[in-house]
């Protein structure tokens, strides 16, 4: 799938402030720091479309970035950022649950985990909440530009493990990488198959991500 076009459209602080649309919408979570915004950046091939920072807990919004003026990409706020106040935190979890549990155009949600580190406790929480809340999720492993093809392997097997260990599944996997744009594609025409198709164009074959490619 190619993208023409990508521009921010607005950005919420609450749920309830989240733009009426029914455009299709794809969101990205993940921990702090593990790449959203980058993610966002190397699929629409826009370098400085979502910001991007080194100090965790940028993104504090809700983002939304409108795609080829038919579908959306959501840049949600990062979890297990501490320096963040605790009110603060409470209130972009409740911001964060009513969107990803009440936002009728999300079509479906990646959960980012950086390849470098092995299984964190608050990404298999988070996984874990997902399931107990019947949301369908895939997961993306990212910076595989940073370890080897052996190490970034054996992390998400380890990832993949916990996750069996409570019989949680996710949808797909996928590995990626901002900097090489390694899994652009994969992850793209993932995001096809649930858009509706144009009758001009033919349908995209799906090329799912092959965890542990390098």
């Amino acid at each position: 799938m190619k993208i023409e076009t990508a521009k921010f459209a607005t950005s919420a602080l609450e749920f309830d402030e989240c733009p009426a649309s029914s455009r299709p919408e794809f969101a990205f979570v993940g921990r702090s720091n593990v790449g959203k915004s980058s993610l966002i950046n190397m699929l629409t091939g826009k370098k400085e479309l979502a910001m991007t920072s080194s100090k965790p807990g940028k993104t504090r919004r809700i983002n939304f970035f409108n795609i080829d003026e038919s579908w959306r990409l959501v840049d949600l706020p990062g979890y297990g950022y501490a320096k963040v106040a605790k009110s603060d935190k409470v209130a972009f979890n409740v911001h964060v649950s009513a969107y990803l549990n009440e936002r009728e155009q999300l079509k479906h949600t990646f959960v980012l985990v950086d390849s470098q580190l092995e299984p964190q406790e608050g990404d298999l929480a988070f996984a874990h909440w997902m399931q107990e809340c019947q949301l369908p999720f895939s997961v993306i492993f990212t910076k595989t530009d940073k370890i080897s093809g052996n190490k970034l392997s054996a992390n998400a097997q380890l990832f993949v493990n916990e996750l069996e260990a409570y019989e949680i599944k996710p949808v797909e996997l996928f590995s990626c990488s901002s900097k090489t744009k390694f899994g652009r594609g994969e992850i793209l025409n993932f995001i096809g198959t649930f858009l509706p198709k144009k009758a001009a164009k033919k349908k995209t074959k799906v090329q799912l991500g092959w965890m542990g490619k390098k």
